[in-house]
């Protein structure tokens, strides 16, 4: 589907680069940007401290840090040639998941640029509200990459199961606009039920008929992790960007992630469009 609608959450200490990925990118595809501003109270360490004089002063000035910032970003934006609109959240004790998923619902793609992805904190908050609440795909946008919803070469992880066919989905567009899509297959086994006798050709049959050039790549891990082999053959095609499922669960306030969505996450070296 085309992506008509960015959401960028951005911390308050990440502004300035990751508004500048976020504005690029709306701009490079005629694209409506939300910024969602975030910032994060301080944690009380004791059971009265939120009624402390120290903690509530401290709470005041980071509210007007987070109201300065905004006015900065509405000032950006307003001398680009972009559609925008600018909100915040200050994000108590509970955390920012349940607004970031509410303003998700609105929007076709999540972007977390280089900073909120080295902010762990943030980045959890955006992951559970947005792609496990609202179940909206997100763009990782690593440090030191070049991002960019106009690739000539993407790799789409394959495993058969429904959340990479998720992931297909929501980059069909961008996989058709592409030079060339590698179907990227790990340990693939031949069975009825997962991959068929010939692991790779359903998901390639169904791309071609969406007018997409596919390379089916079954690759041995040899001693590796899955996350290691798709990164290396990235870099071996000259991949612009990765397109994988994601796999965890959502329980209380702590997400348990499979372990290739996890080290995507922590470990990714180019941009990934994650969706569930």
């Amino acid at each position: 589907m085309p992506f008509k609608t960015m959401l960028a959450v951005i911390g308050v200490p990440q502004t300035d680069r990751d508004l500048q990925v976020a504005t690029d990118i709306s701009e490079q595809v005629s694209a409506h940007l939300s910024a969602l501003i975030v910032g994060f109270a301080q944690q009380p360490t004791g059971r009265y401290a939120t009624l402390a004089p120290a903690w509530l002063e401290q709470r005041e000035r980071n509210l007007q840090a987070l109201g300065e910032t905004v006015k900065k970003v509405r000032d950006k934006l307003s001398k680009r040639e972009i559609s925008f609109d600018v909100d915040s959240i200050y994000a108590e004790v509970a955390g920012a998941n349940y607004d970031i998923g509410e303003r998700a619902l609105y929007a076709d793609l999540i972007l977390i640029g280089p900073g909120a992805f080295e902010d762990d904190d943030l980045k959890k908050q955006i992951i559970g509200g947005g792609l496990f609440q609202s179940e909206r795909p997100v763009l990782l946008i690593p440090p030191a990459c070049s991002p960019t919803l106009k690739p000539k070469t993407v790799l789409l992880a394959w495993d058969s199961r429904a959340q990479s066919a998720h992931a297909a989905r929501e980059a069909l567009q961008l996989m058709a606009d592409a030079e060339s899509v590698h179907v990227t297959m790990v340990d693939p086994t031949a069975t009825l039920r997962a991959s068929g006798e010939e692991p790779g050709a359903d998901v390639a049959a169904y791309l071609t008929r969406h007018g997409i050039d596919v390379t089916v790549d079954a690759l041995p891990s040899e001693g590796r992790t899955v996350a290691q082999v798709l990164q290396r053959h990235a870099v071996d095609i000259a991949a612009d960007m990765i397109v994988m499922g994601a796999y965890g669960h959502p329980r209380l306030r702590e997400l348990v992630f499979g372990g290739v969505t996890q080290s995507m996450l922590t470990e990714a070296r180019l941009p990934v469009l994650i969706a569930r």
